[in-house]
């Protein structure tokens, strides 16, 4: 075997779609603009009304200041369940661009919307003029189902 990747299919496509429309939370790789390399960092996340996660991020984060340097970033969306190996429950690795929605933009109104159904804490602090809304348009991705389910996905895989 030269490769543990399966040719991609709709059952890894369908997991896909499950994994992001569960998802309550997500960390976030990006590059630190000050340091140069990689941080890893917890943003809550949702299922936008695109399909592609959506997050809401406050300006005065390290990782949005990094974002806006530089929006090309990965998100990891899926948890080990209870019990069990928590190597053996599917994930998601997800290259994204990040896209910042801000108050006055005409798209706000109905992502912030979709993101207060599904976090409706975040009533408390969504209209905060250091709040955006962000969209992570997905480039690609690495799709581990599980033991021996393991996928390269395209942009057109996960559209």
């Amino acid at each position: 075997m030269t490769t543990p990747l399966q040719p991609t299919d709709s059952e890894a496509r369908a997991l896909v779609r499950r994994l992001i429309e569960n998802a309550k939370f997500a960390a976030l790789a990006y590059r630190d603009p000050e340091a140069g390399t990689p941080m890893v960092s917890r943003i809550a996340l949702v299922e936008g009304p695109d399909g592609n996660p959506l997050s809401l991020i406050s300006d005065l984060s390290h990782h949005s200041t990094a974002l806006q340097a530089d929006p090309v970033c990965a998100l990891l969306i899926g948890e080990p369940g209870a019990k069990g190996d928590p190597l053996t429950h599917p994930r998601l690795s997800l290259r994204a661009r990040a896209r910042f929605v801000r108050h006055g933009n005409p798209d706000h109104a109905g992502l912030s919307e979709a993101f207060l159904r599904q976090q409706p804490k975040a009533k408390l602090y969504i209209g905060f003029a250091d709040f955006a809304l962000t969209q992570f348009t997905p480039l690609g991705a690495h799709l581990n189902g599980g033991f021996g389910k393991a996928y390269r996905l395209t942009a057109d895989d996960l559209s």
